[in-house]
């Protein structure tokens, strides 16, 4: 790895103008680090862990493709009247550690469950809470400790 990490930026763009805001978030964060980054756009929040999971098998297919250092996964899930809210916000959230904990990788977890848009925007919002920030933040903090470790291939 070099010093400069690459990391994956996947935004489920269901509430595109909270995945704005929550990218806005992050990418501030991952350029203050002096990172670089690719974003990719997928449909929902169950779909970002099977993102993660493509870029890493494509490694064995196409090792020439830079390798990404970590990953932030950007995405809203707002209560609805059904029991989808709960399936949706488990089972990104399981996909997520499974994949941290399966490949060894720097995730950062920036999907927001919550009860309503006021809720959404009180998180996402870079002036507020700033979620996606702190998911870069905290994927920044695992690259670092993936690299005391030594566990990046030379």
């Amino acid at each position: 790895m070099s010093d400069t990490p690459h990391i994956m930026v996947i935004e489920a763009r269901f509430y595109e103008d909270l995945a704005d805001e929550l990218a806005k978030g992050a990418i501030a964060e991952i350029e203050k680090a002096g990172a670089t980054y690719q974003r990719f756009a997928v449909p929902g929040c169950l779909e970002i862990p099977a993102a993660i999971k493509y870029a890493v098998r494509s490694m064995d297919f196409y090792s020439a493709r830079k390798r990404f250092d970590g990953y932030v996964g950007l995405g809203v899930v707002i209560r609805g009247e059904t029991t989808h809210y709960d399936i949706v916000c488990n089972e990104s959230a399981r996909g997520l550690q499974d994949l941290a904990l399966q490949y060894t990788l720097a995730v950062g977890n920036g999907i927001l469950t919550v009860e309503n848009r006021e809720q959404a925007w009180a998180r996402a919002g870079t002036g507020n809470k700033n979620k996606g920030g702190f998911a870069a933040r905290a994927c920044l903090d695992m690259i670092e400790l993936k690299r005391h470790f030594r566990l990046f291939p030379r």
